[in-house]
């Protein structure tokens, strides 16, 4: 017997849990619905600014803009349903956050140093929990057989749990950035490290 035997454990194994879908990001002029969109606003060639939701375009002296509100404010707004800040930021210069298939962005080539255009803010791939350094405060998306669990933000780093797993606490991002406004500790799940994704 000379053929090496098939490795039945290439590909996707069972064991193993699919990462969630991969966020591409686009411009905001093609896009039809922004309200509520997380949206990254900047230019090319001098950076990006994240963590910002968009409410509906605005039409002024023929000039189409976003208005543009950081997120812990959206959530403060949409909680307590109060005014907020929006400054309007020109269309051409915001750009959304899209959750896309998982065939249309390519995979990510393994460690190293990731070279990216600065035309555009750069594409994210799903990077598993077990392999970030710290997580604290980061969006992470919970996988429950192929079903997404997103709009959560990790609250603890990596820790030993009561029947043996490695975990993280997790809570909605609502009540996470309501922690921050009122001070009200979150409601907090704990979620094996191997279920967890950053965004």
């Amino acid at each position: 017997m000379t053929e090496p035997l098939p490795d039945p454990f290439a590909d996707q194994p069972d064991w193993a849990p699919q990462p969630p879908r991969p966020i591409e990001v686009l411009p905001a002029a093609g896009q039809v619905d922004l309200r509520g969109r997380r949206v990254l606003v900047g230019l090319p060639g001098l950076g990006w600014r994240g963590d910002l939701r968009a409410d509906e375009r605005v039409l002024q002296n023929s000039r189409t803009y976003v208005p543009v509100i950081p997120e812990h404010e959206w959530y403060r707004a949409e909680s307590d349903q109060v005014e907020v800040f929006a400054p309007l930021v020109p269309v051409e210069r915001v750009w959304v956050e899209t959750v896309v298939s998982r065939t249309t962005t390519p995979a990510a080539g393994g460690g190293g140093i990731r070279l990216v255009s600065l035309d555009a803010p750069a594409h994210r791939t799903p990077t598993p929990v077990f392999e970030a350094d710290s997580v604290v405060g980061r969006r992470v998306v919970h996988m429950v057989g192929s079903v997404e669990h997103r709009e959560l933000r990790a609250v603890t780093e990596t820790y030993s749990g009561a029947e043996g797993d490695i975990c993280v606490r997790v809570a909605p991002e609502m009540e996470w950035y309501r922690w921050a406004w009122r001070g009200q500790s979150p409601t907090t799940m704990e979620v094996p490290v191997h279920l967890l994704w950053l965004e």
